[in-house]
């Protein structure tokens, strides 16, 4: 993307960077605390910025000098200076694309924790399997970004696997990060039952909410069906003698959700309203962007459930992410949690077709 088509938006965030300092330093704004706080954050987000684009112009000064010295009769100085030359270019190419993501717009959903949902699709106890592994490779994702989890649902099999599992995950702009992970995801491996050693295909569906706050959903009492029944399953803490359990209907949109995990009817219930309110975001985000066409051209996915977005293939341990055709032959380290080569992919794939359309 050539970076001089819009090098003027820049500096209009430049010169917004210096009339916030003028601001600043006015009497009336040092007089109230709430446009102070505001102009403050303001001016910390422009920062970087400020700086990205003052070490741009240097580099780009330092490229011109480079220049000269590659075209000296000096055969080492030439030599260095070319080296020298490459490094200099990726650098200033790195400058450029970090400044052209400043000027894109913001998506308010960035800044929100989510609720994550897994469930085994098809591929019986090996899928039950898969979606364990998938679950433990978001938590681990999460510890490396110092984000907290939570498990607010989870349906065991027997063996290890796992039906169904909802968590929360409370971090730095991990919507951010974690929305491209939405969709299908499809594992090929031999599992350990298989004697004639053939690789089987099973899948996993997961679904990434953004958590609202209390003022982005409102839920009223009255469209709410609300049953309690025993907890069930593979025993111990899932297995009570009382009805804790809660399934709560939405009756507008018919979205039911259940917790069985707490003793607490009162605890379930609470986590209920929590997955249900998600939900009822995510219906009001698809239902904002089916109205909004360009909206849906820049996504790198769709985000629905049935879009097969990924593929883990053990026995050549590689991981493909068939939206971006990006494979990585590091399949141990992403299932620990080590995603963010194919996170920032993502991320720099969809930058690219909002700056597109931007140009136009």
């Amino acid at each position: 993307m050539e970076f001089k088509l819009f090098e003027n938006n820049i500096i209009k965030l430049i010169n917004r960077y210096n009339e916030i300092n003028e601001l600043l330093a006015n009497l009336e704004t040092i007089n109230d605390p709430a446009k102070l706080i505001s102009l403050s954050q303001e001016k910390s987000e422009l920062e970087d910025v400020v700086k990205n684009y003052e070490e741009l112009n240097k580099l780009k000064n330092y490229l011109t000098d480079l220049k000269e010295l590659k075209s000296s009769t000096d055969e080492e100085i030439k030599a260095l200076a070319e080296e020298e030359f490459q490094v200099v270019e990726k650098k200033i190419e790195t400058l450029e694309l970090k400044l052209l993501n400043a000027i894109l717009p913001k998506n308010p959903l960035d800044e929100k924790n989510i609720i994550l949902e897994i469930r085994a699709g098809a591929g019986g106890e090996e899928a039950a399997l898969f979606a364990s592994e998938l679950l433990r490779m978001y938590i681990r994702y999460a510890e490396r970004k110092n984000a907290k989890t939570e498990i607010l649902s989870i349906n065991e099999t027997g063996i290890g696997g796992i039906k169904e599992a909802i968590i929360s995950i409370k971090g730095k702009k991990i919507y951010s990060r974690l929305k491209f992970e939405s969709g299908t995801h499809r594992v090929q491996r031999v599992p350990e039952t298989e004697s004639g050693g053939r690789i089987h295909t099973s899948t996993a569906t997961v679904a990434v909410l953004p958590e609202p706050d209390e003022i982005d959903i409102s839920i009223d009492e009255k469209d709410l069906k609300i049953d309690t029944f025993r907890a069930g399953g593979a025993g111990g803490q899932h297995v009570n003698k009382t009805d804790s359990a809660v399934r709560i209907t939405h009756l507008p949109t018919g979205i039911v959700v259940s917790c069985q995990d707490e003793r607490s009817q009162f605890q379930n219930k609470e986590k209920a309203l929590r997955i249900l309110a998600a939900k009822l975001l995510e219906e009001k985000r698809i239902a904002s962007e089916k109205e909004m066409a360009m909206t849906r051209k820049v996504q790198v996915g769709s985000g629905d459930r049935s879009e097969k977005i990924r593929t883990y293939n053990f026995p050549q341990g590689r991981v493909t992410d068939h939206r971006i055709n990006l494979t990585l032959y590091r399949l141990n380290e992403v299932l620990d949690g080590d995603l963010d080569e194919i996170i920032d992919a993502l991320i720099a794939a969809e930058n690219m077709k909002k700056l597109e359309l931007l140009s136009v």
